[in-house]
């Protein structure tokens, strides 16, 4: 198994644009939906993948996760990012901070509320079982 995080937004397009511009994502793919809206979209972060996508509306059952997520990416230069982070206007959370495990990070928040955790501890893969 693999695990992919999967956000909602109001505005997906102009989450895609942040993303990008505040932490460097790559687009890796776009789907529309045939009304301007995003219907599936990926952003490469390092070796990860983050899928996102419009919210289609109000009554919609994702509706209610919009600005509501909570993710931790690995990085090696953690003060960098956070600069570019603050550059591109996102809320800064928490500034870079040496933690007692000997990881560095910062949090920021995404245009929508997202909240987004970066930091220089890389958990190790766990291997397939024989």
């Amino acid at each position: 198994m693999t695990a992919y995080p999967l956000l909602r937004y109001r505005d997906a397009r102009a989450a895609l644009d942040f993303l990008q511009r505040a932490f460097a994502f790559e687009a890796l793919a776009v789907h529309d939906d045939g009304n301007g809206r995003v219907a599936h979209a990926e952003v490469r972060a390092g070796d990860g993948i983050v899928m996102l996508g419009d919210a289609p509306g109000t009554e919609d059952r994702y509706a209610h996760h919009v600005g509501r997520g909570w993710i931790y990416v690995a990085v090696p230069e953690v003060d960098e990012l956070c600069a570019r982070a603050r550059e591109a206007g996102a809320e800064i959370t928490m500034e870079p901070t040496d933690q007692d495990y000997g990881s560095r990070d910062f949090a920021a928040r995404d245009l929508e509320g997202n909240e987004w955790s970066f930091g220089t501890y890389a958990p190790q893969p766990v291997s397939a079982a024989p």
